[in-house]
């Protein structure tokens, strides 16, 4: 039971759970009524789509924490699972089978909808798990920027699951794509802001640890201050966004998701940008990035309102 539990805890299941709502909720509250609920990427395939994006994501939570041991002696000791509780050579066996599962998955699903584009995308995924991993986690921005494209790629896979080139040619499905395509380029533009945000505040979290290994992000080379401002400015200009697109809805007439956005998401959002100006130690910048991991998901649960709107 404690080996099962510490899989769990080694996989981060609360993210992944996340990944599930997030797919969940695209496809059922915004692809389906924009389509009419005739889809190509039926509910079946669906499943198995969620279920690669899992399997990949899975492996390489495993796979950062086997390169991140030493960093997490320093910046998390109680959390570490490899080596005190799963040997290493096992979640090295474990990441490749995961990996493979997720890769073969999506591959699976390219052949069925006759679209190329998830089995190679997936399986780029898998590749920059790894080189994340081992390589671009510990260099300037490279990093962050990366792991906020693989969070938006949650969304966008399924817009480009669904997309037939063959039938552009037909107005209906045109147009009912192009309002995918608008919901999925905001969903999925938050999704990477909002990541990008949470990834440096995670890098102010962590820079003990890791500049005694030798890592060189955004805290370590640029300091602090310019660490928060960069943070800040990004807050700024997606509160900014979420607000014009709040008046829009207000507009439209959507008063419901526009106040729940307000409430749950800004209002939440200019709290931490303020707060971020007092941090200065890694429990308050723990605390911030829970903050945001909280925005993020009542951004998400906003789909729900779409479900009656479209």
């Amino acid at each position: 039971m404690k080996l099962i539990g510490a899989f769990f805890r080694l996989i981060r299941w609360p993210n992944l759970f996340f990944i599930i709502i997030t797919q969940v909720l695209f496809y059922y509250c915004i692809l389906l009524p924009s389509m009419g609920g005739v889809v190509k990427l039926d509910p079946v395939h669906f499943s198995l789509l969620i279920l690669s994006s899992v399997l990949i994501a899975a492996a390489g939570y495993i796979i950062n924490d086997y390169f991140d041991l030493n960093i997490d002696q320093v910046n998390k000791p109680d959390s570490i699972v490899i080596q005190r509780v799963i040997r290493r050579r096992w979640a090295i066996a474990w990441h490749l089978l995961l990996s493979l599962a997720g890769v073969l998955l999506a591959f699976y699903l390219s052949w069925k909808l006759r679209n190329p584009i998830i089995g190679f995308a997936n399986f780029g995924c898998a590749l920059l798990l790894w080189l994340y991993s081992t390589t671009f986690k510990r260099q300037l921005l490279i990093g962050n920027v990366l792991i906020s494209l693989l969070t938006a790629w949650v969304i966008l896979v399924i817009y480009f699951a669904e997309l037939s080139v063959t039938r552009m040619g037909e107005p209906a499905y045109r147009n009912s794509m192009n309002t995918v395509f608008k919901f999925t380029i905001i969903y999925s533009s938050f999704a990477f802001i909002i990541s990008l945000v949470r990834e440096v505040v995670k890098d102010l979290e962590d820079r003990i640890g890791d500049e005694r290994y030798g890592c060189r992000t955004m805290p370590i080379v640029w300091g602090v201050p310019a660490t928060r401002m960069f943070v800040g400015v990004w807050m700024f200009v997606m509160g900014a966004a979420l607000l014009i697109m709040q008046v829009y809805g207000l507009l439209k007439g959507w008063w419901m998701g526009a106040v729940f956005c307000l409430f749950t998401v800004i209002v939440p959002l200019v709290t931490t940008m303020l707060k971020l100006r007092q941090s200065n130690t890694p429990d308050e910048f723990h605390r911030l990035s829970s903050n945001i991991k909280w925005i993020m998901l009542a951004g998400i649960l906003s789909m729900v309102f779409f479900k009656f709107y479209l």
